[in-house]
C-alpha cells in the first residue's frame, strides 16, 4: 500500500522538491476554502524562492556558507526577494515594534524609530542543491544603538508543503486521542513538543507561537545548522543551548522581537539518540525531520530494535502521544531495474525503506498511518497510541474509514483552535494511508 501511494512520484523526482510538479501548482489545487492571498506561504509564491534544479539560480544573494563536520557537506542560505506583505504594510509593523520597544525602553520611546527595510525568503540547503528549509525573514532597523539591524523570521509563514502535511495530521491526531488542544493553544494547559531537526526553525516557531502553553525542545546534531539559522534567517539566539557564536544582532533583539515566545524554546545542540536516553521530559507530541547533506535519514533513528526507538516510546504520552515523521515516498524501483542503474542512487536512498520505517514505528505506538504531501515527493507519518485513537470505533465502518472520519471531523476544530491560515483537512485526505 506504501508503494501505491509512493507510485504518483516520477522516477526521477527528488525530495529537494520536484519542478515538474512545481510548474503545474496551483494554489486551491488541494481544495483549499480559504483565499490562498492570506496564507503568505502558499505554494503559489514557490516561483519567488525557488531558485533552480543545481543551485540557487540568478538573483539570489547567498548570506551564509559554511562546510559541515556533521555529514551535511556544505550548508549554505540564499535570500530572495518576497513580494509580501506588501510596502503599504510596512507602517503598521514599525508601529508594532514601536510599542514593544516603549514598552522595553519607556524612557527613550521617543527618540527610538523603527523602519522596516523589507522581507525576504531564506532557503537553506546541503551541497547547493538540497532545499533543507525555507522561511521568511523581516529585516528592520532601529534609529539608535551600535547595533541597530534587527532580523526576525516570520513564524506564521510555512512555505514548505510537507511541514504543512506533517502540522496538519499531527496536531489532529492529538484530539482525536482527548487532548485538549485547545486549552494548550491559549495557555491554559500546559504542552511539551519535541522536534528532532532543526533546519531553518520554521516548525518550532510556528509550534511555539500558536501554542502559548507549550514549551518545545528541539535537538539539532549539526552546529553550522544552528549558526545559518541565527546568522541568516532569523531564529532567536537566546533559545540555543551550548553554542559559543557572536551574534551580530543587537542585545535585545529576542526580547524585542518575540516578547517571550523565545523563553519557551531550548535548542539543545546534540546527537538525537543520546538526547532522547537522557531526557526526562515526557512529550505529549514529538516531530521527526532529520536528513543528512545525502538525504538519508539515519537508520538508528527508524531501527526497530535501536535504543532510540526504545527510549522514545517511553517519551511519549502513554494515551495521547503521537509522533510525527517526514518521509520521502520516491517510487521504489524493482531490484531488476536498479541493478546496473546509474541514476538508481541519485533518486532518494530514504525511499527503499519507507515501508520498513513507517512498520517500525507502528510497532511500539500501536498504531499509524501515512498522508502524501500535495506537490512533493514527500509522505508524513504519524504514529500515535491506538487504544486513544480507536476508542468508540462504529461496528460496521472499517479501520481506515473510522480512523480518517475521526481525523476528519476534528480538523476543523484545530484550525480555529490556532488560527491556521490553510486548512488541514486536504493535507490529511491526501493519499491516507494506514500501515499494516
Amino acid at each position: 500500500m506504501l508503494r501505491a501511494a509512493a507510485s504518483r512520484c516520477a522516477r526521477g523526482a527528488v525530495r529537494r522538491l520536484s519542478s515538474s510538479a512545481a510548474a503545474e501548482a496551483s494554489p486551491v489545487a488541494v481544495g483549499s476554502r480559504r483565499n490562498p492571498l492570506v496564507d503568505e506561504g502558499d505554494w503559489s509564491y514557490y516561483r519567488e524562492w525557488w531558485g533552480e534544479e543545481d543551485g540557487p539560480g540568478e538573483g539570489a544573494q547567498t548570506v551564509f556558507r559554511r562546510h559541515s563536520e556533521c555529514g551535511n557537506g556544505v550548508v549554505s542560505v540564499s535570500a530572495y526577494p518576497a513580494s509580501r506583505p506588501a510596502s503599504e504594510h510596512w507602517p503598521a509593523t514599525e508601529r508594532w515594534l514601536q510599542e514593544r520597544n516603549a514598552r522595553l525602553y519607556p524612557e527613550s520611546a521617543s527618540s527610538d524609530q523603527f523602519k522596516v527595510l523589507g522581507y525576504q525568503w531564506r532557503v537553506m540547503r546541503f551541497n547547493d542543491h538540497t532545499r533543507q528549509s525555507t522561511a521568511k525573514v523581516m529585516t528592520c532597523y532601529r534609529t539608535s544603538g551600535q547595533r541597530s539591524l534587527f532580523l526576525m523570521q516570520q513564524p506564521h509563514v510555512l512555505a514548505v508543503p510537507y511541514v504543512k502535511s506533517m502540522v496538519s495530521a499531527g496536531l489532529t491526531a492529538l484530539p482525536c486521542s482527548s487532548y485538549d488542544l485547545p486549552l494548550a493553544a491559549s495557555g491554559q494547559n500546559t504542552m511539551k513538543i519535541l522536534c528532532i531537526g532543526h533546519g531553518g526553525g520554521t516548525l518550532p516557531l510556528f509550534l511555539a507561537s500558536k501554542f502559548r502553553g507549550a514549551t518545545i525542545h528541539i535537538v539539532e546534531i549539526d552546529p553550522v545548522v544552528v549558526s545559518a539559522s541565527i546568522e541568516s534567517m532569523g531564529f532567536p539566539v537566546s533559545s540555543v543551548k551550548g553554542l559559543s557564536s557572536e551574534s551580530m544582532l543587537p542585545a535585545d533583539a529576542d526580547d524585542l522581537l518575540w516578547g517571550g515566545i523565545h523563553d519557551r524554546i531550548f535548542l539543545h545542540i546534540a546527537d538525537a539518540e543520546d538526547f532522547i536516553a537522557n531526557d526526562s521530559n515526557e512529550y505529549d507530541i514529538v516531530f521527526i525531520d532529520a536528513y543528512d547533506g545525502d538525504d538519508v535519514f539515519p537508520r538508528k533513528l527508524w531501527d526497530v530494535d535501536g535504543a532510540f526507538m526504545k527510549n522514545l516510546e517511553k517519551k511519549v504520552h502513554p494515551i495521547h502521544g503521537a509522533v510525527v515523521v517526514n518521509l520521502h515516498s520516491d517510487s521504489e524501483l524493482p531490484a531488476s531495474e536498479a541493478e546496473g542503474n546509474a541514476d538508481f542512487q541519485s533518486i532518494l536512498p530514504m525511499g527503499r525503506h519507507v515501508s520498513q520505517v513507517c512498520r517500525a514505528y507502528k510497532q511500539h505506538f500501536g498504531l499509524a498511518f501515512t498522508a502524501a504531501v500535495p506537490w512533493l515527493c514527500n509522505i508524513t507519518l504519524v504514529a500515535c497510541r491506538d487504544k486513544g485513537m480507536t476508542s468508540g470505533a462504529c461496528l460496521g465502518l472499517s479501520h481506515r474509514d473510522f480512523v480518517l472520519g475521526k481525523l476528519l471531523s476534528r480538523s476543523d476544530m484545530v484550525e480555529r483552535a490556532l488560527d491556521l491560515p490553510f486548512p488541514c483537512l486536504p493535507y490529511i485526505k491526501n493519499g491516507f494511508t494506514m500501515v499494516h
